[in-house]
């Protein structure tokens, strides 16, 4: 016989019976509303521990005058990526300090997928959203926000109105670490980068693009290749690279897979102590291989936690103009981006 056929689960009355205070003293503690003062809270949590109660949020969130629910929604593109993994835990531990349960999910770049997600954690009463939005429109995301749900994008900003977003120094980074390549004496400079409808590979590319120009490098477009989804392609493209009568002496690659991708042939190859490689993104244990490989580095706890400050200042009320903020990323040097072309030998 199943030990828990028939059990009663505790109520808010019988934390109120053990607590000794009212039922509604207990629903003001349960649900973080002041009026109870500090011996009564810590009273009615206790009660509430020792009896096991478990508060009933999607029920209460009807009830209370706020509507609130206590959770937010996160999508973004993959969470086993590292980068929208960490970016995630950042989010999660900013709200978890402020009471917030965070509701996750990938949406794998498809606008189908994450449209079926908006609609489930908006059947969920989420009281808002963090989103990486899928490359392309954004109609979804747009119907969502023009709902009254509270939304702050990251690492893409949105193209309507009304709504906050917090990227990072793409364009900017992109240019100085090509211009670091260069500074060494190269050339001839790859570029491999993610989709093209992706802002973010739009704006690394720009970034490559204006690097060369500003030092008088010409733009080969043999050595450009876009729209690398995932490592095995950027292992396809980086092969090609090299099999051009004029191959690369550098590589900036501008995702985090996307450097794996390069990796793997440059070492099966034996040129990852010739060939320089700086990548957009850093990964774990990028700083233990051998050369250690040089990234721009974002400041994800950083870009997490100012997103989750933004999304629930919005759910408690304010109103102030969207705001598009910027977190700088840095380039951090290991030794894989200060390789000089001249550790290339001529019959490579």
């Amino acid at each position: 016989m199943d030990p828990a056929a028939g059990r009663r689960e505790p109520t808010m009355r019988d934390v109120a019976a053990l607590a000794k205070v009212s039922t509604k003293t207990v629903s003001r503690v349960i649900n973080g509303l002041p009026g109870a003062g500090a011996e009564v809270t810590d009273r009615v949590r206790a009660a509430a521990r020792t009896l096991g109660y478990r508060p009933d949020l999607t029920a209460s969130s009807l009830r209370r005058s706020d509507r609130r629910s206590a959770t937010i929604g996160v999508l973004f593109e993959d969470l086993s990526n590292p980068f929208d993994a960490a970016l995630l835990r950042a989010v999660e531990d900013h709200a978890r300090r402020h009471g917030v349960l965070v509701l996750a999910g990938s949406t794998e770049d498809d606008h189908t997928l994450q449209r079926e997600l908006l609609f489930s954690l908006s059947a969920r009463r989420v009281d808002a959203l963090v989103v990486m939005a899928a490359g392309g429109h954004q109609d979804a995301l747009q119907h969502e926000r023009e709902r009254g749900t509270p939304m702050v994008l990251v690492d893409r900003p949105p193209t309507f109105g009304g709504t906050d977003c917090v990227t990072t120094t793409n364009r900017d980074s992109a240019r100085d670490a090509v211009l670091s390549l260069i500074a060494l004496g190269h050339r001839d400079i790859a570029f491999l980068g993610d989709r093209r409808t992706l802002w973010t590979s739009q704006e690394r590319y720009t970034g490559y693009v204006e690097g060369l120009a500003r030092a008088g490098v010409a733009l080969r477009t043999e050595l450009v290749h876009t729209d690398l989804h995932g490592a095995d392609l950027a292992e396809t493209a980086t092969a090609a690279l090299l099999r051009l009568d004029r191959p690369p002496t550098a590589l900036f690659t501008a995702q985090n897979l996307v450097t794996v991708g390069a990796l793997r042939v440059l070492r099966a190859r034996d040129l990852h102590r010739r060939v320089a490689v700086i990548g957009f993104d850093d990964f774990p244990l990028a700083d233990l291989l051998d050369p250690a490989i040089t990234v721009v580095r974002q400041d994800v706890p950083g870009i997490g936690r100012k997103a989750a400050e933004l999304v629930l200042a919005r759910v408690d009320g304010d109103t102030s103009p969207p705001v598009h903020a910027v977190v700088p990323a840095a380039l951090i040097r290991r030794g894989s981006g200060e390789i000089s072309p001249d550790r290339i030998s001529p019959d490579r």
